[in-house]
């Protein structure tokens, strides 16, 4: 069997890879990593298999150089730099370099943005339809609004200007409202930035009773610096918060996936703080509404009530000088009929006298006694009935004329 030297092996590599690769051609890959020397851009590609396998199933080196940098960048201007960053799958006209000491090499000519954004936006759509078949795109929105927004979590940055930007608006406000943020910090871009979010939110929700609600805030930047903001993992645990999401993400045209899941969506982290200190004036506003109604309510029944008591008064003080008058007649009207009364009263006395005397008089028994009848007596003392008398009892029997004693005698003796 032939033997071959390392060097020959690697240069029937290379014209292998001359012969069959003579010209450039399209490839996809991510970029793992990247790094700049002396204005030349060195990557790591890599290919990731499926989502239910993502481990790297192929890696190679790249190089931009120098002088194709300056000409894609005349030609894409900041398009290029938002392409090539890492995390981010490009579509790449490439030259396959072998070199027997350096190995291979894929030299990068061109770039293809529109693949990229294009690759973005379809995993942008398949988040935003896995979401809506969970059921998650209102869900958050559904929350009621607390009628006042005072104890606010933040996410964001701690040294971001847009955090700094929402602090001062929020500071600054002209109707002196007080607000009490606490920052819960995390990165909003780069390649942590979705685990940082995520864990942000979660410790938000161990404490949902101290706040009112959660805003999540960046201060502005390219388009693939909201990559993160379309995870489905980030916006699945921002639409299953049990506070109102507000977000304030910096972007002026496109709208991230956590923008469509979130209760109320705002441009600019200063515009959410304008939000907040609009609707807690809104709610100061109906308090001092409802407060002039009750003045208002309160005024108009004193009134009525004012009036009524009026009435009630002037009736009191007139119908006490219809009584009092009605009352000094009837008293007149007494004082004249009074001495006819009295007289009537007595001499219909003095006949029920007359009457009682004749009936006495009648019923007296001295008037029994002239009519011929007599009265028995027993110790002075009416007698009604013979069972009372025994043998020897004297009796006194009262006649007309006279008086006539007796003793009472048994059967026997007569």
């Amino acid at each position: 069997m032939q033997t071959y030297t390392l060097f020959d092996l690697y240069e029937h590599i290379r014209r292998v890879l001359a012969l069959n690769y003579p010209e450039a051609l399209w490839i996809t890959a991510e970029i793992a990593q990247i790094s700049r020397s002396r204005g030349h851009l060195y990557l790591n590609v890599v290919q990731k298999g499926a989502d239910t396998d993502p481990d790297i199933v192929a890696q190679a080196q790249a190089v931009v150089w120098q002088r194709d940098y300056q000409k894609l960048r005349l030609a894409q201007g900041l398009a290029l730099d938002e392409v090539l960053r890492e995390g981010c799958e490009v579509r790449m006209l490439v030259r396959v370099d072998f070199h027997e000491r350096y190995g291979l090499k894929l030299l990068i000519s061109d770039v293809d943005p529109a693949y990229t954004f294009g690759q973005l936006e379809l995993q942008r759509r398949q988040t935003i339809e896995t979401l809506r078949n969970l059921g998650l795109l209102e869900r958050n929105r559904a929350l009621p609004l607390p009628a006042v927004l005072q104890r606010v979590a933040v996410v964001s940055s701690e040294g971001a200007a847009g955090f700094q930007d929402f602090r001062e608006q929020l500071a600054a406000n002209p109707f002196g409202f007080r607000f009490h943020c606490r920052l819960f910090s995390a990165a909003v871009q780069g390649n942590n930035a979705e685990t940082e979010l995520i864990a942000a939110l979660d410790s938000i929700a161990a404490q949902r009773h101290r706040f009112d609600c959660a805003v999540i805030l960046r201060g502005g930047g390219a388009r693939l610096d909201l990559a993160a903001f379309d995870r489905l993992a980030l916006c699945k645990t921002a639409a299953g918060l049990p506070l109102p999401v507000i977000t304030g993400i910096g972007h002026d045209v496109d709208e991230s996936v956590l923008d469509l899941v979130a209760h109320t969506a705002l441009k600019t982290p200063t515009a959410v703080a304008d939000f907040l200190i609009q609707h807690n004036l809104f709610f100061e506003n109906n308090v001092l509404r409802v407060a002039g109604h009750v003045r208002e309510n309160a005024d108009h029944h004193l009134k009525v009530k004012t009036l009524e008591l009026n009435n009630l008064e002037g009736a009191a003080h007139w119908g006490a000088q219809g009584l009092t008058r009605s009352a000094r007649q009837q008293i007149d009207h007494l004082a004249d009929a009074l001495p006819a009364l009295v007289r009537r009263r007595l001499l219909g006395a003095v006949r029920q006298l007359d009457q009682a005397e004749t009936f006495c008089a009648a019923l007296h028994p001295e008037a029994a006694l002239r009519r011929g009848f007599s009265l028995t007596l027993k110790n002075g003392k009416v007698l009604t009935s013979a069972d009372a008398l025994a043998p020897g009892d004297t009796l006194e029997t009262r006649l007309r004329e006279g008086v006539v004693l007796s003793v009472v005698k048994s059967e026997e003796d007569r």
